[in-house]
């Protein structure tokens, strides 16, 4: 347990593995320590990670107000639940009004080349343009969503002007 705990530059101590590498008292991100894994060499990880699937981009939602202010977020194709755990597709940090899990889904249809915003199953409302979501949304271009404490503005990349070929 010791071994993730981090006292951020305001004497602040917390769990690593609660909550990465941000202060959930004054949302200060700390140093990241590097972590070697002692048994792989540098050409071991490369190969795991080539190997890995890669999910290519489909949009973005960025942070423009709220802890996270300037960070961006990969949407990938398919359903992208967002919350602040660790096992969430969009984790995002430092808004503890953000549910842990599910406060919302974002989905990219490729087959329909359409996003969507849908209210996750989690105690938390998203909204969507200043509108609470209760049933699934189109995402437009320059839509603002709004989780907790924090605004993103939604950036699609896949749709009408652009699609990943499928190669399979």
């Amino acid at each position: 347990m010791e071994g993730n705990l981090i006292r951020c530059q305001n004497g602040h101590l917390f769990s690593s593995r609660r909550y990465g590498t941000i202060c959930p008292y004054c949302n200060i991100e700390t140093a990241t320590r590097e972590k070697k894994d002692v048994e792989k060499t540098q050409e071991d990880i490369e190969e795991l990670l080539f190997l890995e699937e890669e999910r290519p981009v489909c949009g973005w939602i960025v942070c423009i107000r709220g802890p996270r202010k300037g960070k961006d977020y990969k949407v990938m194709d398919g359903k992208n639940f967002v919350g602040r755990a660790d096992d969430m597709d969009i984790q995002i940090l430092g808004d503890n009004k953000i549910d842990r899990r599910n406060h919302a889904v974002i989905v990219f249809d490729a087959k329909k080349q359409e996003n969507m915003l849908l209210p996750g199953d989690g105690n938390g409302l998203v909204y969507l343009n200043d509108e609470a979501v209760y049933v699934p949304q189109n995402l437009n271009p320059y839509d603002v969503i709004e989780m907790g404490e924090s605004k993103f503005l939604f950036i699609p990349f896949c749709g009408e002007h652009f699609m990943w070929e499928d190669d399979k």
